[in-house]
C-alpha cells in the first residue's frame, strides 16, 4: 500500500489536470411546486447515484436512502453553465413524485437508483419501490421498470417484477440494456439485486423475466468497512456495479463490499434460467486495491473504467492488452464515484457522479462545503494516462 500512496501523491496534480467539474453543489436544491413539498425536504439526506446524458438534459436519480428526499428523478439542462450549481427540476414532472409528501402512489416513482437510455430515445427507469433503505427498509411498492419516451416525456410502458424473481430483502439498484440481439422492445435488460444479491434478466421481446444467483454477487465481510479521505463507514452491499461490453459479450459486475470484479457471458444470461444443478459460469476478472461502485465500458476498444474508493481515483483496464492506467486522481473531487458513464452523446468522454457519501451516511455532512459533483474526463486525456504498475488492479 505504501508504494500506491507514493505514486498517487507524486502525480496528484498531473493526474487531475484534465478533470472537468461540470456542476457542483453543497447540497441539492429543487424547484418545489409549493410549501408542502419544500417543507418535507431534507437536503442532508439527498445524494445522487444515477446519471443519464441525453441531447438536452442531464437526468439524475436520487434514491430515498432516508426520509426527506426530493423527487427521485430530476434533471438539469444540458447547456447549464459549466461550474454552476443549477436548481434541479422534477422529471417527467411533479405528478410522478408524490412520495415526497408521503403519498406513496405506486403509479408514480418511489426510489430510483439508476436509469438508462436505449437506442430509440427512451429512458428505462428502475424503481426499487423501497423507502428509507438505509434506516428501516420500507417496501412501499413492487419493483418495476418504467419506460419513458424522451421525445414527449411520457410513460409508454411499465413492467412490474413478478414475485418469483424477488426476495423479501430485494433492492434493485442498477441496470444495463443489451441491444446486441434486438433493439428497443426486443432488448435484454440486466438488473442488480443488491440486498438479496443476484442478477435479474428481463427479455423485452418475450416479456419474460428470470433470476440468477452466485456467491460472487454477495458482499465479502472482510470488505464491509470502507475508508475515504480518512473517514470510515460500514456498508455490506452486494452486487451493484455493472459494465457491459457488446463486442466481447460480457457483463462485468462487482458488489460494493469486495475488492474484485467478475464477468459473465451475456449469452448465458440471455438463454433463460439455469437447469437444475447447472452452475453459473462466472469468471474472476481481477482484484482491485479497494472497494468500488461505478463501472463503465468504452465499446470502441472495450476499456473498463472503475474507481477504487480509498484511492479517490478513476482507473482503466484494457482486456485486450492488459494495460492498467490511472486516468485521474483527486483526493477531494473524486470521492465515492457512485456512477461512471461512457457518454456516447458527448463524443465518448467518460463522466462520473462523485459525492462525499461517507459524510451523508455518517450524518457528518457540512452544508458550507461542496459535497456533490458531476465531472468529466475528456477522451483527449488518453495520451497522458499514468500507468500504475498493477497498484490499482491485478490479474
Amino acid at each position: 500500500m505504501k508504494s500506491l500512496i507514493v505514486v498517487l501523491m507524486l502525480c496528484a496534480s498531473a493526474c487531475a489536470v484534465d478533470l472537468e467539474v461540470l456542476h457542483e453543489w453543497n447540497l441539492l436544491d429543487y424547484n418545489f411546486p409549493d410549501y408542502e413539498y419544500a417543507s418535507k425536504y431534507r437536503p442532508e439526506n439527498t445524494v445522487f447515484t444515477g446519471l443519464e446524458i441525453t441531447d438536452d438534459k442531464l437526468i439524475i436519480a436520487t434514491p430515498r436512502l432516508r426520509a426527506g428526499v426530493g423527487p427521485t428523478i430530476a434533471f438539469i439542462p444540458r447547456n447549464a453553465p459549466k461550474g454552476s450549481s443549477p436548481q434541479l427540476q422534477a422529471y417527467p414532472d411533479w405528478s410522478y413524485h408524490s412520495a415526497v409528501v408521503d403519498n406513496n402512489t405506486c403509479s408514480g416513482f418511489i426510489s430510483v437508483y439508476r436509469l438508462r437510455q436505449d437506442s430509440c430515445n427512451r429512458l428505462w427507469v428502475l424503481d426499487s419501490g423501497i423507502q428509507t433503505s438505509i434506516d428501516n427498509f420500507q417496501r412501499v411498492c413492487t419493483p418495476k421498470l418504467v419506460i419513458i419516451d424522451l421525445n414527449t416525456d411520457t410513460v409508454i410502458r411499465t413492467i412490474v417484477f413478478p414475485a418469483e424473481v424477488l426476495r423479501p430483502a430485494s433492492l434493485t439498484t442498477n441496470l444495463v440494456i443489451d441491444e446486441t440481439q434486438g433493439t428497443c422492445d426486443s432488448a435484454m435488460v440486466y438488473i442488480t439485486d443488491t440486498a438479496a444479491p443476484g442478477l435479474i434478466v428481463y427479455d423485452a421481446a418475450k416479456d419474460s423475466i428470470w433470476r440468477f444467483m452466485h456467491p460472487t454477487m454477495f458482499p465479502d465481510p472482510d470488505f464491509g468497512e470502507m475508508m475515504i479521505d480518512g473517514e470510515s463507514f460500514t456498508l455490506m452491499d452486494g452486487v451493484v456495479g455493472l459494465g457491459f461490453s457488446p463486442n466481447l459479450g460480457l457483463l462485468y459486475y462487482q458488489p460494493l463490499a469486495t475488492d474484485r470484479i467478475y464477468s459473465i457471458a451475456t449469452s448465458i444470461l440471455r438463454k433463460g434460467p439455469l437447469a437444475e444443478n447447472e452452475a453459473l459460469a462466472v469468471q474472476l476478472v481481477g482484484k482491485k486495491s479497494s472497494q468500488g461502485l461505478g463501472l463503465a465500458v468504452d465499446p470502441r476498444d472495450d476499456t473498463v473504467y472503475f474507481s477504487p474508493l480509498t484511492e479517490t481515483s478513476l482507473a482503466s483496464w484494457s482486456p485486450k492488452t492488459n494495460q492498467q492506467n490511472l486516468v485521474s486522481y483527486d483526493r477531494q473531487r473524486l470521492q465515492f464515484l457512485s456512477e461512471i458513464r461512457w457518454a456516447e452523446k458527448d463524443g465518448g468522454n467518460v463522466w462520473a457522479l462523485t459525492t462525499r457519501f461517507q459524510k451523508f451516511f455518517r450524518r457528518t455532512i457540512n452544508a458550507n462545503e461542496i459535497n456533490l459533483r458531476i465531472v468529466r474526463f475528456p477522451k483527449t486525456t488518453a495520451p497522458s494516462y499514468h500507468p500504475l504498475s498493477n497498484n490499482l488492479y491485478s490479474f
